[in-house]
């Protein structure tokens, strides 16, 4: 029987709502501080200037806006410069969120993430997939962007998650791995558990996380590819590297693994929150920050979050970055200085990968920082 998607037979616990963030709103910025804003003024703006960058950048410091700055043009051939409200495609940045939504469901029992996916979807034909190999990379489970590519490339067409899952169901393609063998990382998991999020909570994967996420936390230039108006005077247009416009195709419509627009601005917001324990928990927070794939030295997976330094607790950062159809971003957190990074761009280029020149600008003037009287 194949995906009749929105019929939950979950019923709607009782929970509290999420309490409203507090944000440090002041412009006023300590020497220290500036003198970090001019540094990576400096550095981005070069970037632009030499046409390896077309963004928005932020940083952010314990709730505290350091710099802030759109360079370059939503539109090229219109010419719009970007500003604060341009809405970018945050591509595989978007499994942060998706992997936060599952977390929220399991914390109020609504889901449980050690049972097996096929326990919530009978008729799904890989057996011993769990949902946190899901949420881990660690399905074994082939990419459905290979497996349907001669579905996906069908003229004018707009492939949901429930297209996605009938036809990946119906070919029954040979396992990549085994189940829990390693990491290998996997657009068909977080594709899977945004049907996930459909079926336990009963919404649409685009209205759970608009209820549950966007609107309490003041995220207003935030919404999945559905919800917005992709030519709209918001909605940045992609770029390859010669300016040249980069073509959708019918897996943009697809949620879960990508596809969810936003700003700068907006990612903060949600950054701050998780920093403030207002979606999640901390237990469960530290839990989604665990690095599952042993094999992997250097970097790792955890729920959602990719993670460096993540045996050093004064260095961790969790991080996700994504490379869509023109759009690269990168969204980066230091837990323990509860530092936040987001860089956005829509063109494809480098530079928005640039995260440790940030990092080295913010350390190098850490002291004088320290020292300085705070102008606040």
């Amino acid at each position: 029987m194949f995906l009749s998607c929105g019929n939950s037979t979950t019923e709607t616990t009782t929970y509290k709502p999420l309490k409203k963030i507090k944000i440090n709103t002041t412009t006023s910025l300590s020497k220290g501080q500036r003198m970090i804003a001019d540094k990576l003024d400096a550095l981005f703006t070069n970037f632009n200037k030499q046409g390896t960058f077309n963004g928005s950048i932020l940083v952010a410091k314990a709730g505290k806006i350091i710099y802030n700055k759109s360079l370059g043009f939503s539109n090229k051939v219109t010419k719009n410069p970007l500003t604060d409200s341009s809405m970018y495609q945050l591509a595989s940045v978007s499994k942060v969120i998706t992997a936060t939504a599952v977390l929220i469901l399991h914390e109020r029992e609504m889901l449980d993430i050690n049972k097996p996916f096929q326990f919530y979807f009978p008729d799904f034909p890989y057996e011993g997939v769990l949902v946190k190999q899901l949420l881990s990379h660690r399905s074994g489970l082939p990419n459905y962007i290979y497996t349907l590519y001669k579905e996906i490339y069908q003229p004018n067409y707009r492939m949901d998650n429930t297209d996605m899952y009938n036809y990946f169901i119906s070919k029954n393609t040979k396992r990549y791995l085994k189940p829990n063998y390693r990491f290998n990382y996997c657009n068909t998991n977080y594709a899977l558990l945004g049907l996930l999020i459909e079926k336990i909570s009963g919404k649409s994967y685009s209205q759970f996380l608009r209820d549950e996420l966007f609107t309490p936390l003041g995220m207003k230039n935030t919404s999945t590819i559905w919800d917005i108006d992709l030519n709209g005077p918001k909605t940045t247009k992609p770029y390859d590297t010669r300016w040249r416009p980069v073509a959708f195709d019918a897996s943009d419509y697809v949620l879960g693994d990508k596809s969810i627009y936003s700003t700068s601005y907006d990612l903060f917001l949600f950054s701050e929150a998780l920093y403030q324990n207002k979606i999640i928990k901390a237990e469960t927070q530290q839990m989604a920050y665990t690095a599952f794939s042993k094999d992997v030295k250097l970097t790792n997976y955890g729920y959602g979050w990719r993670m460096k330094n993540f045996k050093d607790p004064d260095k961790k950062e969790v991080y996700h970055n994504g490379w869509w159809h023109g759009y690269r971003s990168a969204f980066h957190r230091r837990l323990k200085d509860t530092l936040t990074v987001v860089i956005l761009s829509n063109q494809l280029n480098h530079s928005a990968y640039h995260t440790q020149k940030v990092y080295e600008i913010i350390d190098s003037t850490k002291e004088k920082e320290t020292n300085d009287d705070d102008d606040e």
